[in-house]
């Protein structure tokens, strides 16, 4: 990451996802953006996919709810923008475009 993250261009990196040790990384970045939904709409989503089957099951839909509670806190508290992504994925995705091009 650190090696990505030193290279001096003009394009835009996106980097998506979630670990432990990301604040570290935060001051090097133009924007943190947190994508959210509501617990159904996560969940419905979760139980439409056809191309991943984790999520589906009652023990890891109790996980997932409950890091809705105690992580996204904390990510919400890190970020520089929230977007709700149960909005249609062109929308969240124009957001995210006026993002980086506000940088």
């Amino acid at each position: 990451m650190t090696e990505l993250l030193a290279l001096d261009d003009a394009r835009t990196l996106f980097v998506q996802g979630c670990v432990r040790n990301q604040g570290k990384f935060y001051d090097r970045f133009d924007a943190v953006v947190l994508l959210s939904a509501p617990a159904p709409v996560i969940l419905d989503r979760i139980a439409g996919r056809t191309a991943n089957d984790w999520g589906k099951s009652p023990d890891e839909r109790e996980l997932i709810l409950h890091q809705l509670e105690t992580v996204e806190p904390q990510l919400r508290g890190g970020c520089t923008h929230e977007l709700d992504a149960s909005r249609p994925l062109d929308d969240v995705v124009a957001d995210l475009v006026a993002i980086a091009e506000a940088r």
